[in-house]
């Protein structure tokens, strides 16, 4: 009986990790495209099913925390960029570790794009994807968890 106590928690335990290593949730470090440095710490929360990213930190020298955007074309147009939600509505989906259905917003253009997100089978590294229309026309960045 004692055998089989500790083995409902050795397995307890190990499906508490992997559920929590198949999950957005967290914060991530995304990288520059042109210089391949850190840029921002983003926060990605969970709420009634639906995954979304807020800014938490710029990571450049030349981040302030006073940078807005200022190429926004909706409500967030001229808010600082730090505290801005950049990416939202993401749902899992029927595929594992893949969340999609949001959109994210580049800052840089202030264009708002679709969102695909999937998460490495070890849940430390996240492929973030824009695109239009179809998911074969956009770009990737690759985050890395941080927490």
């Amino acid at each position: 009986m004692r055998h089989i106590k500790i083995l409902l928690a050795i397995v307890s335990l190990l499906l508490s990790y992997s559920l929590h290593a198949a999950d957005l949730v967290g914060l991530w470090q995304t990288t520059d495209d042109r210089t391949g440095k850190p840029r921002s710490l983003i926060r990605i929360t969970e709420n009634a099913g639906e995954y979304n990213a807020v800014v938490e930190k710029g990571l450049l020298a030349t981040d302030t925390g006073d940078a807005v955007c200022d190429k926004c074309t909706d409500e967030r147009k001229g808010q600082k960029i730090v505290g801005m939600t950049i990416a939202k509505h993401l749902k899992s989906s029927s595929k594992s570790n893949v969340y999609e259905g949001g959109e994210i917003l580049d800052p840089e253009n202030g264009k708002t794009y679709k969102c695909k997100m999937t998460l490495s089978p070890n849940g430390n590294e996240l492929e973030v994807r824009g695109f239009i229309g179809f998911s074969l026309l956009g770009r990737s960045q690759t985050w890395k968890r941080i927490e």
